[in-house]
């Protein structure tokens, strides 16, 4: 009896093993990818007055992950869930997922404002918000509700915030 049982213990260890090795190509590596392979790095942030609108620019190095816009009622830091010192009445939280700021030594890649107020007609400050288990988020602030527009570039990689605001306002 004891023997059957370490007979069939060694047959479902066989099978299982070969079971693995089938599912595994030859000269694949099991071992896991760099964040900074895996994750988009987003290393800027800047902004520019036009006549109609403004724009803010986030550069991302690496294939532009997934983003998502929306209007919240204050800016709180990621992490820390402290309140944003930003300037302003209304906001956007723009989240980029997965990305992170900072390289796999954890050094900061990121060069744009960190908290900044600007004094463009529509946008009134930006910050970074968090750069915290692989989501990165920017605020920016308004003083009325922004009505704005949202579209990707590349080459290099880019997302694009377009503010309205009305014509012959001076930037």
């Amino acid at each position: 009896m004891h023997h059957r049982h370490t007979l069939a213990a060694v047959a479902a260890g066989i099978l299982l093993t070969a079971g693995i090795g089938a599912t595994i190509p030859a000269g694949a590596s099991t071992a896991p990818l760099s964040k900074t392979q895996a994750t988009a790095l987003v290393v800027n942030a800047r902004w520019g007055g036009h006549a109609t609108f403004d724009r803010l620019v986030i550069d991302v190095r690496g294939a532009m992950p997934p983003v998502t816009v929306h209007q919240v009622g204050a800016l709180h830091y990621d992490g820390s869930g402290g309140r944003v010192p930003l300037a302003g009445k209304q906001f956007l939280e723009i989240r980029l997922s997965p990305a992170a700021a900072h390289d796999d030594a954890g050094r900061s890649v990121y060069q744009g404002p960190r908290l900044l107020k600007i004094h463009l007609p529509a946008l009134k400050g930006v910050a970074l918000t968090g750069d915290f288990e692989g989501v990165v988020t920017i605020g920016a602030a308004f003083d009325t509700k922004p009505v704005y527009k949202t579209f990707r570039l590349h080459s290099p990689e880019r997302f694009v915030v377009d503010i309205a605001h009305p014509v012959g306002c001076r930037a």
